[in-house]
């Protein structure tokens, strides 16, 4: 039988520790700094990335919003222009409609014109003529029938007598071709009317030639 022989000291297997050396111990240390400073240098990486996707995420935001507020601006601007093109087109119609509307009342104003010089021509005749003339008769009442459905036919067109007999003098309506003291009466007052006027719907087409009241010199009682 073979005896096993027992390890000498120098032929002991030697523990893991006491098999590392200085320079492994180093190495290791190196080992685990490069480990971390690459993660750092990834992390960095994936930071510096992540920025450049915020970056570009961010401006195309601005670029959006930029967009819209342009697009809301011209619809403001479009909606401002529509806004003034509803308001002329609407006043160009009331234009419109008040031309319409004044040519329809005015239209006559020539016509009526010259249909005055009738009037004032039967009337006259009717002042001149002698009605205690019983001859006369007949013509007097033929005069003032034409007379009458010439100033309803012109009254239906809106032609209307100014007649300011006894009434105040007014510059607007009256145009006064004399004045003369009236003791009895208000000064300014149309004493007599010379010629009719005439308005048609409400314009006046010619002014009521008048004779106007004044009043008397002041005497003074001093003397």
């Amino acid at each position: 039988m073979t005896t096993k022989s027992t390890p000498t000291n120098d032929e002991k297997v030697s523990s893991p520790e006491q098999d590392i050396s200085p320079e492994q111990d180093i190495s290791a240390e190196q080992l685990a700094d490069d480990i971390v400073k690459e993660a750092e240098e990834q992390v960095e990486e994936q930071h510096e990335h992540a920025h450049e996707v915020l970056s570009e995420e961010q401006e195309k935001i601005n670029e959006l919003e930029l967009a819209v507020a342009t697009a809301e601006s011209t619809v403001a601007d479009q909606k401002d222009s529509v806004i003034r093109a509803k308001a002329e087109v609407d006043n160009i119609r009331r234009r419109a409609a008040q031309d319409v509307e004044k040519a329809r009342k005015f239209a006559l104003e020539k016509f009526a014109g010259e249909m005055l010089a009738s009037v004032d021509n039967l009337e006259r005749a009717l002042q001149s003529i002698d009605r205690e003339d019983e001859s006369n008769k007949d013509i007097i009442e033929g005069v003032e029938l034409t007379l009458q459905g010439l100033i309803s036919s012109l009254e239906k067109f809106g032609v209307i007598a100014v007649d300011p007999q006894d009434q105040p003098f007014n510059p607007e309506l009256h145009q006064a071709m004399s004045m003369q003291e009236a003791p009895d009466v208000a000064p300014n007052t149309v004493i007599a009317v010379m010629q009719k006027g005439y308005e048609l719907n409400g314009r006046l087409i010619r002014p009521a030639m008048v004779m106007v009241s004044k009043a008397a010199p002041s005497v003074d009682t001093t003397a």
